[in-house]
């Protein structure tokens, strides 16, 4: 099931619109999504300075953890 996305107004150079959509023209990849990925790494190399849990060893992030009986069951 796809994720819900939010809208946003961003604004680009000319050079990044220009590179952006060419890429796209090539890869057929949606600029967004280019967008979306480009988010992603700045939130990862900065993830020291964001708030967050303290992560629990043997436990995965959150959405992606097994239950007790599903890790028994092998799932």
């Amino acid at each position: 099931m796809a994720r819900k996305k939010i809208p946003t107004t961003v604004y680009l150079t000319p050079e990044q619109a220009e590179a952006l959509r060419s890429l796209h023209e090539r890869t057929k990849v949606p600029v967004a999504e280019y967008v979306r990925e480009g988010i992603d790494l700045i939130l990862e190399r900065h993830a020291d300075v964001l708030p967050g849990q303290v992560t629990i060893p043997g436990f995965e992030e959150p959405g992606r953890r097994r239950t007790r009986a599903g890790a028994e069951n092998g799932r």
